[in-house]
């Protein structure tokens, strides 16, 4: 079932006036309670936030974010009775940075997060993911589905393998070498070409931008932000606290981590030839904004809603289209996106 969602029309099963509100408010109430630990995981050193007791809830970040996308689901999550743990995924904030493009594979990440899991006890977990989280999502569904309870999926859906073509061709072919992904893939290319920019405004640039369709970089100013005559504006949703918690991150530790999972996508599709035509067999939400531009590049839309996905994802039991919302839906419509997950998770 596809529903178009406006915040308006569904009274909200979670009170977040109280808890999400103030979240967005004071950056002190959003990290209060929240408690911070690093594990030694398959080899690596993760740091990970959690608040709350009770069943599991695994939250996963995508690019260019850290645990802390996430502030407000915990606090509200933690508060209805769960366990709410969003860890730095590798290459990220307090967790390592392995060097090399070829140590973030799916296999690796996935292989994180198994560890994780089982040094949480080991019981399967409702799994909550967007965008880079979102992908590595749907391998730990593919690779363990006994660890995953149930999945709510934002923005990027389950794209299955093509088995006659690596994806970094298959995206210069339809989308052209300026394609953001295409134009992450050399090591050291796109960190020189940012190396101008200011962190923070190359966050809002990436955190706010809501042109449709597949983004390309160009060359000369992939961002666009050397003509700027004033800074970019703060979306309502991001406070002056919460860019510069980011910014402090990814000056501390760059951006090479998070672009190296680019840089791993043809290896990842030769790691996963063995699964080639699996179905993903988890109860499955998937919730999007109509503004998000993974949902508008072309194609997206057909196989969401055309049965291409629920052929892929059996157990798909909604597709939420959020309405007026962009891509980075879990903080922009933070009391929206956080019923949505727990009217979903509280079935199973």
């Amino acid at each position: 079932m596809s529903i178009l969602y406006k915040g308006s029309e569904t009274p909200p099963t979670v009170d977040l006036l109280s808890i999400t509100t103030s979240a967005f408010v004071h950056f002190e109430y959003a990290m209060e309670g929240i408690e911070h630990r690093t594990l030694r995981v398959n080899g690596i050193d993760m740091h990970i936030a959690e608040k709350g007791e009770g069943p599991t809830i695994l939250f996963l970040h995508g690019f260019p974010e850290l645990w802390y996308t996430w502030r407000h689901q915990i606090q509200a999550l933690a508060a209805l009775g769960y366990h709410c743990v969003a860890p730095d995924l590798r290459g990220y904030g307090n967790t390592d940075a392995p060097p090399s493009p070829t140590s973030y594979t799916c296999l690796h990440v996935v292989g994180d997060l198994v560890a994780l899991i089982e040094s949480l006890g080991g019981e399967p977990v409702y799994l909550v993911a967007h965008d880079w989280g979102a992908m590595i999502g749907w391998y730990l569904c593919m690779f363990r589905p006994d660890k995953v309870k149930a999945y709510a999926c934002m923005s990027v859906p389950y794209r299955p393998r093509n088995p006659k073509m690596k994806p970094v061709e298959t995206m210069r072919a339809f989308f052209g070498e300026d394609y953001y992904m295409c134009r992450f893939q050399e090591s050291g290319v796109i960190e020189a070409e940012i190396k101008s920019y200011e962190t923070g405004e190359l966050l809002k640039k990436i955190l706010t931008d809501r042109k449709p369709g597949p983004p390309c970089l160009p060359k000369s100013d992939p961002f666009q932000l050397k003509g700027l005559n004033a800074p970019l504006p703060l979306p309502t949703w991001l406070s002056e606290e919460d860019l510069k918690y980011n910014v402090e991150k990814f000056n501390q530790t760059g951006f090479t981590g998070a672009f190296n999972y680019y840089r791993a996508l043809d290896l990842n599709w030769e790691l996963t030839a063995a699964w080639s035509g699996v179905q993903v067999n988890v109860p499955v939400i998937y919730v999007v904004g109509d503004e998000d531009m993974v949902y508008t590049t072309p194609g997206l839309k057909e196989y969401v809603h055309g049965g291409g996905f629920k052929k892929d994802v059996p157990l798909l039991e909604e597709v939420v289209v959020m309405e007026g919302v962009g891509h980075f839906l879990n903080q922009e419509k933070p009391q929206e996106s956080t019923d949505i997950i727990y009217d979903f998770i509280k079935k199973f």
